[in-house]
């Protein structure tokens, strides 16, 4: 099923052509995945320590996810900036005791954070900081003053927020986003009852960022990372989200990051050459 229609106050018009000078960054959530040689993204024998550089050479940006369950530290996260080429960008996926597990320590795990990735912010090659919240977390009062206070400990940074919840889809939530300067993510998913709906909406005319997880709804719960991203977009429909959605947001954004997280067998991989060939068709500047 084609995700539902933006709200109202988000950009819901089509385009047929860009009309922009938009950068487009497409690549996938991770790169270290050993079954990736099975299935042909990576040659016989790779070791995870090279992934890296064979990655970058077919890709502009990706997307760290192991910051999601280690703070980084500013030596190793330097040496990976090394292996890749000048002007790659990286995005990096904010730690889970910030945004899932949070304690009363947070503060000082943020600013852990934001030392550990000081050497892709001092390189200006940090897309951004990626927050991304659990289905569980609602706009509930104590969610919003943490929020708040989460984004304040990272101000300075480029922020993007990934919401799962329904309740945030809000004006007063894109409002504050825009006064902060803070990316609201656009995230394609299974159309799930309380799921947080997809919406060309830019709070930060620097970047939008978008997300394709994949629309397993069989295996989204099962709580397995095999099933709940096992998924391959089929050209109609990333062709769907480029008129819904990619392209109005491009309009309203000097550049955007879209990642692929369907990473089951390579087909994130897949997808993201697939929906280059496709924005590059339609006139758009997409690495």
């Amino acid at each position: 099923m084609l995700p539902p229609k933006a709200t109202s106050g988000a950009f819901a018009a089509a385009h047929t052509e860009q009309s922009s000078n938009a950068e487009l960054w497409i690549g996938t959530s991770g790169y270290s995945y050993p079954e990736w040689i099975a299935a042909g993204v990576y040659p016989e024998g790779l070791s995870t320590a090279r992934m890296l550089r064979h990655y970058a050479s077919k890709f502009s940006t990706v997307e760290l996810n192991y910051t999601w369950y280690q703070l980084p530290k500013a030596d190793a996260v330097e040496r990976q900036r090394r292996e890749a080429p000048d002007g790659f960008l990286f995005a990096a996926k904010l730690t889970r005791t910030l945004t899932h597990q949070v304690d009363g320590g947070w503060k000082a795990q943020a600013a852990q954070y934001r030392d550990g990735i000081a050497p892709l912010a001092q390189s200006r090659q940090l897309a951004a900081v990626l927050a991304q919240f659990p289905p569980e977390f609602s706009r509930s009062a104590a969610n919003r003053k943490h929020l708040a206070a989460l984004l304040d400990a990272l101000e300075g940074l480029p922020v993007a927020v990934e919401f799962r919840h329904a309740s945030w889809n809000h004006e007063r939530v894109f409002r504050e986003l825009a006064r902060r300067r803070v990316t609201l993510a656009a995230v394609d998913e299974p159309d799930l009852p309380g799921l947080f709906p997809p919406l060309a909406r830019v709070t930060d005319a620097r970047l939008f960022y978008a997300r394709f997880h994949g629309r397993n709804a069989k295996g989204w719960g099962s709580g397995r990372m095999e099933r709940k991203f096992d998924y391959s977009y089929s050209d109609a429909e990333l062709s769907e989200w480029i008129v819904r959605y990619l392209e109005p947001m491009a309009q309203a954004a000097l550049r955007g990051v879209i990642f692929f997280n369907n990473h089951v067998r390579g087909q994130a991989v897949k997808n993201a050459w697939t929906l280059r060939r496709l924005l590059r068709a339609r006139g758009w500047e997409a690495r």
